[in-house]
């Protein structure tokens, strides 16, 4: 499936869970989430590959599902990721990463992630 972060229409699409996969660290270090489309398309499995840093500020307690309100790729110049590169004084300079931010309407929370790249999968019910 042709997958483009940046073109989705995630305006009220729900986020349903997040998982984290360590199991093999430094080696598949990734990010799985599963999201339900607003508009017509399945149910899809993002997997954030390659993942070097997780930061989340999430809010529960809310009787309601994890709305997304907005989701981009973030600019070459976000903090986050400027930070990732000059706290490895030069280490991680070849690898190309990209952030990955998720905010959600229902909770008032954001997720950010910095990953090589991302991949979709459809779930079938």
């Amino acid at each position: 499936m042709n997958f483009d972060f940046d073109d989705c229409y995630w305006h009220d699409s729900i986020l349903e869970s997040i998982f984290i996969d360590r199991s093999n660290p430094g080696y598949n270090d990734s990010v799985e989430m599963v999201i339900d489309w607003y508009e017509e398309q399945p149910k899809s499995r993002l997997i954030f590959k390659k993942a070097y840093l997780f930061k989340a500020t999430m809010n529960f307690g809310i009787i309601a599902n994890e709305s997304i309100d907005t989701a981009y790729t973030a600019p070459a110049d976000d903090p986050d990721l400027l930070s990732f590169y000059r706290g490895w004084k030069g280490l991680f300079d070849h690898v190309k990463l990209n952030c990955y931010i998720l905010k959600t309407s229902s909770t008032g929370g954001e997720i950010k992630i910095l990953a090589e790249g991302v991949e979709v999968t459809e779930i079938r019910s």
